[in-house]
């Protein structure tokens, strides 16, 4: 069974796809990136892209039944590799060991962001 997890509370976008899809005990989290509740970008240097991503991410985890210590597989998208060892330094501030999964691809993004990040999830009992 497939469930589409959408709600007003939960961090969202104007564009055309829902924030969260579980299918059985896996949740498929959309990508997630400096937005503010109403979906529009939110400009910051990259620590501050990153930490509102993984906070819009961890919300919609936590809504969904979930959380960032239930992640079994990040994808990770960099604007520019410049960023790429302070996203190193901050990854392990904001996820814990044993790390989940990761990919990580630079200059994916277009326009001004500069991180986003989507992932899978498990719900449910572990």
């Amino acid at each position: 069974m497939i469930k589409h997890h959408t709600d007003p509370s939960m961090p969202h976008s104007h564009l055309p796809f829902s924030p969260a899809v579980q299918v059985g005990n896996l949740l498929f989290v959309s990508g997630q990136a400096s937005v503010d509740p109403t979906g529009q970008i939110v400009d910051d240097d990259f620590e501050g892209e990153m930490r509102r991503a993984v906070g819009n991410l961890e919300a919609i985890l936590n809504h969904c039944g979930s959380g960032l210590d239930r992640i079994v597989k990040t994808q990770n998208y960099l604007a520019d590799p410049k960023y790429r060892d302070q996203y190193n330094q901050l990854y392990p501030q904001l996820f814990r060991q044993p790390f989940p999964a990761r990919t990580t691809v630079t200059k994916g993004l277009s326009g001004t962001l500069k991180y986003e990040i989507d992932c899978i999830a498990v719900v449910g009992e572990q």
